[in-house]
């Protein structure tokens, strides 16, 4: 414990935020780091538990509190304290393969069952993970660990989100030749197109492959397995193959006839398509960059001159004509979770007239309740980054709870113009609408962000792999190996929809099964 008084002398501080009237200009990450003095004094907020629940991934109540990849959190917070930032990161990687992905994305499972959280304001353990990555790649730490010794034995994994990209590092590392394969054009799943850029800069992607590659992962993207090629020629060609494919089945809305009515789609499409447009155009002035240095033509370009060709203006966006444009639109988004949340930054910034969201369940409380109390998750209200803008720009919380759709109402040409809301309650264990709270919203673009019903099924049809009613992959209770000998699955593919640090969490797990399988013993 570097400094055994921190937690008491030093108040919490988070990372800063730009503020919202410049941010949501753009598509830019807008979080801003400490000075290097105040992210030490964070770190010495940590108390160096007995009992570090944080790292413990415990189940209370039905929900996980403390974090699934069981990082040293304890052992890297004090080496921060201490300026031995090198050290930190090597105790960091230890458990976590791709702290520049949690670092950003995760909710901070670490922090709720953190200590200093019972009475006050936990340690900042997301925001100390990402300076350590984020330092260890700027001063060169991270280097290139290329096998000794290679195995001789091949396994292609499917899918390259964060469960595919951890058990591809995992087997890589052990000697194990290693083909990922993407239907995209790049890699990283939902990380790469269902998660915004002002969430997770696509760059970061960028350099985690260049890693893997001179580490000797080969990736094959825009090859959708099951359709361009057969499970059959994986099967032959592969000692083990590994479905890590996710869950991206969408959740339906009642009454929402998406084929007959303009103007309602699935929230995961949207924003893959937004960010799709924002990929191809960094990806055109790239090349444009590229000419005008051949030809030795002057950089106008302000972004080119300081060497940052990457266009997120929000107006450079260039939807799928299904879309139309956002702007001026009156936007609903059905579905309270982090997907929604999503919607809600993007189409902020993609110029809409209003947004509203709908959430079925009751509102949180703001502090936990008796019933609720520490180290359990914390079932409060969470007012992330697209709620804070909306309330910013448009003078209201947009989350309207205890609330569903009724009824869309559209033109003479299909075109959703209106919907009717009604609230509900759950009674007896049964929805139930409440009589008489029958509401018109204006709404010209709904997205329904529902949550997700298991994997798309070609891939495992095409495998002849057994699925649950779930719609996932099935396993024997907390293995991978799938029905088929030989094929074996990670990550929402497996589990379900969820978080990335639990994908991350079952590709390491996977990757252990599929090495004994391959070696009848494993090291991982």
């Amino acid at each position: 414990m570097g400094k055994a008084t921190g937690f008491l002398e030093y108040e919490r501080k988070n990372n800063g935020d730009i503020p919202v009237q410049e941010r949501v200009q753009n598509f830019k990450e807008f979080h801003t780091p400490l000075a290097e003095e105040e992210r030490r004094q964070q770190a010495a907020r940590c108390m160096n538990c007995g009992v570090p629940l944080c790292q413990s991934a415990m189940k209370l109540s039905g929900m996980v509190t403390g974090c699934p990849l069981h990082n040293l959190i304890p052992e890297w917070n004090d080496q921060i304290w201490l300026g031995h930032d090198e050290h930190a990161f090597h105790r960091l990687i230890k458990t976590s393969n791709f702290p520049e992905f949690t670092g950003r994305v995760c909710p901070a499972l670490c922090e709720k069952a953190c200590m200093n959280g019972q009475f006050g304001e936990p340690v900042s353990v997301h925001d100390n993970e990402l300076f350590l990555i984020e330092k260890a790649f700027a001063e060169g730490y991270i280097k290139p660990r290329i096998p000794k010794v290679r195995s001789g034995k091949k396994v292609a994994v499917v899918g390259s989100g964060p469960s595919g990209l951890a058990v591809a590092d995992e087997l890589n590392h052990r000697g194990h030749n290693v083909t990922v394969y993407e239907r995209e054009p790049q890699i990283g799943g939902l990380l790469m197109f269902g998660i915004p850029n002002m969430k997770l800069d696509k760059s970061v992607i960028a350099r985690r492959r260049k890693l893997m590659e001179e580490e000797g992962v080969t990736f094959l993207t825009g090859v959708n397995v099951g359709k361009d090629i057969t499970a059959e020629e994986l099967r032959s060609k592969y000692d083990a193959v590994v479905l890590c494919c996710g869950a991206k089945q969408p959740r339906s809305l009642a009454g929402a006839d998406m084929e007959q009515t303009k103007g309602i789609y699935y929230a995961v499409d949207f924003l893959t398509d937004v960010t799709k447009s924002l990929w191809q155009i960094e990806e055109s002035a790239k090349v444009q960059k590229d000419k005008m240095q051949k030809d030795h033509e002057s950089i106008t370009s302000k972004a080119c001159k300081t060497g940052d060709c990457r266009i997120m203006d929000a107006d450079s966006v260039k939807l799928p004509s299904k879309y139309g444009s956002v702007k001026g639109k009156h936007v609903v988004v059905v579905g309270g979770g982090d997907t929604g949340n999503d919607c809600i930054g993007t189409v902020i910034r993609l110029g809409a007239k209003s947004v509203t969201a709908l959430e079925m369940m009751p509102e949180p409380p703001v502090e936990r309740a008796a019933s609720n109390p520490w180290p359990e998750w914390p079932k409060v209200k969470k007012t992330d980054y697209g709620h804070e803008e909306a309330i910013a720009l448009y003078g209201g919380d947009p989350r309207v709870y205890e609330t569903t759709v009724k009824e869309f109402i559209t033109d003479k040409k299909n075109k959703l113009t209106k919907i009717k809301t009604v609230q509900v309650k759950f009674q007896d264990g049964k929805l139930a609408e409440v009589a008489g709270s029958e509401k018109e919203l204006p709404c010209d673009l709904l997205l329904i962000a529902a949550g997700f019903v298991g994997c798309e099924p070609y891939t495992a049809e095409a495998f002849g792999v057994t699925r649950t009613k779930r719609g996932t992959v099935e396993t024997a209770p907390d293995q991978y190996a799938a029905s088929v000998k030989g094929v074996f699955t990670a990550g929402d593919m497996h589990r379900g929809q969820s978080l990335v640090v639990w994908a991350v969490c079952e590709g390491r797990s996977c990757a252990r099964e599929v090495d004994a399988y391959l070696m009848g013993y494993t090291v991982l």
